[in-house]
This record gives C-alpha cells, structure tokens and sequence, in this order.
C-alpha cells in the first residue's frame, strides 16, 4: 500500500494569494446563439479575463441538469450540460486557461442530487427498506397513517424540508424539491464522490469549491428543531441536526488525501457556519481555504470591517491558512446595489419589503469601488463574482414572468430570490442582449447595462473595469509577497492597514472629507480632493512610516 500523502500547504502554493473570478456560465457568454451562455463562450472570453489579470476562474456547475435550481440539481456528474456544450469542449477550456495561465476550479455538490439522477429513479422505483433508497434520507410519515413528515425541518427555499412519495415514505430535500439529500452514512455515496473527484482531477481541473460543505450528515433521530432552515445566516446552534456536524470532517480528510495525491490542486468550502467554527473546516488536512461570509455581510462600516479584517486574519492564522475575502456571488444582492441602502436592511427580502426609493445607486457604486481596492489589498486570496468589475447592479425590478429562482415559488411568492445578481453579463453597447448573445437572453438586462459593458469600460481610464485591471496589476506587484498586516489608526470613520511589503490601503467610510497621512499614491478609486479623501473613497499608497498609529 502506498503511503498517505504529506498535506500540500505551500506558503507558496498558488492559491494563498489568488484572485479567482467566479463564472456563472449560463449568464457569462453564449457561443452558439441560443440565449444561454456556454463553454464556448467562456473560451472566447478568456483572453479578457487573462486581460483581467485572474489567476483562476471558478465555473459554477455544468453538468446535466433540468436547471430547476441554477445547475445545483445535478443529473450526472461525469459530464456536461448540453446546453453549455460537451465534455471534449471541457477539456480544451481546461487547457487553454491553462495555458493563459489561468487555473480551473470547477464546482461540486454532494449535499444533494437532482430527483432525476439514476440513483434517485432507482429508489422510487424499489420498495421500503430497498438498499437503493439508502443513498437518500426515506423515511416513514409521523401519525398512525404516516401523513405526517417525519420532523419539521424546513426548506432553505421556503416550505418543509420533506416530499411524501407515492408509496407514502417520505423523503428529504433541504433545497427544492427537486434536490434530494444524500445519505452520507452510505458508504457507496462516499466512494462515488471520491471517484467524481478522481474523474475530474484526472481531467486535468485544478480544483473544486464545494457547495453546502457544512450540510452533508444529518442527525439519525431526524429530531425536531424550533428554528427553520435558513442558510443565509451562519448557524449559531451547536449540534445542529443538519448543519455543521462534525462527522464533515472525516469525510473533507479523505478528500483532502485524494487531492494531495494529485499534488497542486486546492478545494474552497461554502461552509455557512458559526465563525468560531469555522477554522475546523481548514486545518491543513481538510479544506485549503473556505469563504468569508463576515466580510460579505459586513455594513459600510470602519469600525465593524477592521473587526472582521481582524477576526477573519487572526482565525486563518491560527491553522496556517490563508484568508479569503468576497463581496458578492451567484447567491447573494450584488455589493454595489447592497452598499446603497440604508443600515440594517434586511437586502434578502428588499424591494419586497420595504420602500424601492430607499435605494442611493450613487452611493453604492462609490462605495463598490472602494470596496474592490479593500478586497485586493487584504493579504489571502480575492473571490471576484463575474459582473463586478463592471460595476454592475442588482436587477431587483426583474418582470415576475421572467423569475427563475425556485425560491420566489417556495417562499409564497414573498422573496423574489437570486434572479437579480445572475443576469448575463452585457460585452458591447447595442445588440439584442448587448453582445452577450446573438439572440435573447435567458434573463432580460435592464437598459443600464449597455453603458456598463465591458466594450465601453476597456476604453474608459477612469472605468471600473480599469480600476480592476490597474489594482489586479498592482495586487500583483506590491501585494502578494507577504501576507502581513496591521491595522492604522486614522480615526473613526477611516479604515486604514499596512502590508508588510510596505504599501497601505486607506478608506473613508464617514460623511465628511478625510486628511490622508503623507505617502506616495498609488490607486485611488475617486478622484481625490487635494491631498484630503472624500467619503466613500479609497486609496492605496506607500506611508511614510512616522505618521501613522498602529491600533491594539
């Protein structure tokens, strides 16, 4: 037998300090002009995002799927949607980024399948007790009849968590209905996914995020619970019957020897978990990194980011990881929509709840800007959502015909869900989708994009898109030899830090104009106002070192 691996944890190893650009490849561009956008597509684009500057991309599930969620209701996970193209066309995708020197992260499931899947098929077709419907969560009604689910666990899209089947045994979906959970006590569904990620790897990708990292084991008691099923939050319930238990970790650790095994390859986790939690899921046998929801959830605040900045550094820090920092994704309100409304908006549930002229689109387009130079200074790796380096917008005023997220059905019709911040992307000013297709879009655009294409921006100096390039530029050659920082004192509207390399990034989160200490100026994201900083702007720079106060 040949020995286990040494974990790959390179302080050097490409991921610790990567900027990975997140592709929702039905929304990014479409190749063959049919309104989706495909493998095909993205291969065209990749000079723009090796223009770019990313050192990866992460490409939201392709595999078949009746798409009644996104592609998260996976049918086989061995091949590739027909819509987005064919394995072979997969293959050279994975080569020429490759060879643009952009790594491919690909995006894995195993929370849950599609009810299509063959092993689900295979089960509603067997009887009670069949080892077939082992692989899932089946189990017997409450009440003398059974009528009853067997808890009352709730769906993250709304409704209960529980299917009643034809046979009366009752199954469990913690996302739409149409997602059946995977039993992960079965030891054939841990053995399939290793092999998934074997298929894969041996495909050459470069890695994986895995989705609903922390959902994977449920209690056996299936006990009731008092609180519901969200996942917009970070679980602050210990022993939870389905989130964060602590029998993940057997199966992330064999995982991890998998990908070791492979050398180079890196595994991100969606892990929704308490913070204090969260380090569990990256010790340097499991997980190379997970996403930072405290820096997304964060309000514009400077107090409150330097305590996240703090937290999330010292936390990764403490198992030898590296950090990792986001401000938007497929799932979530775009930031720069977010950063416009007031303090305390619950924006899971805005515009249908609350008033739509809360909204300042100024003030959230300048605090975006400002927010990218934060996210690209912070020592770690940045996770950028396609669409953010145009400044783009939440569409949240999408027509109710056009809504595809099973969370505005499930919800009653009281969230309008994840439609807004997936809305193709606009290449080029005119056309009938703005350059993303030949034909109609999946999901219409609102006029405002066709003057935030990425056409228009490339000529723009003073564009969003040319403050990503610059700062990705820069990033590149100030910002990734160390992964040092220290906080500034500069006030109490002002959030400020060094790098070890020497360079700072400085921001103004107050209302009033700012003094910025002496230093050369490298990369603002506003014009500044003289030598003083206007709110909702920053600036990176290299201090002079007399002139600044570290904090405590």
């Amino acid at each position: 037998m040949s020995e286990k691996p040494e974990p790959v944890n390179d302080k050097n190893a490409w991921w610790r300090s990567a900027v990975v650009y997140q592709i929702y490849i039905r929304s990014f561009a479409d190749g063959n002009g049919d309104g989706i956008g495909d493998i095909s597509g993205l291969r065209a684009r990749l000079p723009y995002l090796a223009d770019l500057g990313v050192d990866a991309i992460w490409i939201n599930p392709w595999y078949p799927s009746p798409l009644h969620d996104g592609g998260y209701d996976v049918v086989d996970y061995r091949d590739i949607n027909p819509l987005y193209g064919t394995l072979g066309e997969a293959d050279q995708l994975v080569k020429e980024a490759q060879d643009n020197g952009i790594k491919v992260l690909i995006d894995i499931v195993p929370n849950h399948t599609s009810n299509l899947h063959r092993w689900f098929q295979e089960a509603l077709a067997s009887p009670a007790g069949h080892p077939t419907r082992d692989r899932y969560h089946f189990r017997d009604g409450r009440g003398m009849d059974g009528s009853a689910p067997p808890s009352n666990w709730l769906s993250v899209f709304g409704g209960p968590a529980w299917e009643q089947t034809s046979d009366g045994q009752w199954y469990l979906h913690l996302f739409d209905v149409s997602q059946p959970d995977l039993n992960w006590e079965n030891f054939e569904v841990r053995r399939e996914f290793e092999s998934i990620l074997r298929f894969w790897l041996d495909r050459g990708v470069d890695g994986f995020r895995v989705d609903v990292a922390h959902g994977l084991f449920k209690a056996p008691a299936y006990p009731d619970i008092a609180e519901g099923g969200d996942l917009s939050v970070p679980r602050q319930q210990l022993d939870h019957p389905f989130w964060d238990r602590d029998e993940v970790h057997e199966i992330y650790r064999r995982w991890r020897t998998v990908l070791d095994s492979y050398g180079d390859r890196m595994m991100v986790a969606e892990a929704w978990v308490h913070p204090d939690r969260l380090t569990l899921y990256i010790r340097d046998d499991e997980f190379h990194q997970s996403f930072n929801w405290d820096f997304l959830a964060a309000e514009w605040d400077a107090k409150e980011i330097a305590r996240v900045i703090a937290e999330s550094y010292e936390r990764a820090c403490k198992v030898e990881a590296s950090p990792t920092w986001v401000l938007s994704n497929h799932d979530v309100m775009r930031h720069s929509t977010r950063y416009g409304l007031p303090r305390g908006t619950d924006w899971h549930r805005w515009p249908m709840e609350g008033p739509h002229d809360v909204l300042d689109v100024a003030a959230g387009c300048r605090r975006a800007r400002a927010a990218a130079l934060i996210t690209l200074s912070l020592p770690g790796s940045a996770y950028l959502y396609q669409g953010e380096e145009l400044g783009l917008p939440e569409v949240w005023d999408l027509p109710e015909s056009a809504l595809d997220d099973p969370t505005w059905e499930r919800s009653g019709q009281t969230i309008r869900g994840r439609d807004g911040c997936r809305v193709p992307l606009p290449w080029s000013s005119e056309g009938p989708s703005l350059g993303f297709s030949s034909a109609e879009p999946w999901l219409p655009q609102p006029a405002a994009f066709a003057d935030l294409s990425a056409s228009s921006q490339s000529v723009e100096e003073e564009s969003t898109l040319s403050l990503y390039r610059r700062a990705i530029a820069i990033r590149q050659d100030w910002l990734i030899a160390d992964e040092e920082i220290e906080l500034i004192d500069l006030g109490p509207d002002t959030l400020a830090y060094r790098r070890g390399t020497g360079i700072a990034c400085v921001v103004n989160m107050g209302s009033d104009i700012q003094p910025l200490p002496d230093g050369e100026i490298l990369l603002t994201s506003a014009p500044l106002n003289g030598g003083e900083l206007p709110p909702d702007t920053a600036v990176w720079l290299s201090l002079t070192p007399s002139t600044t106060n570290s904090t405590d």
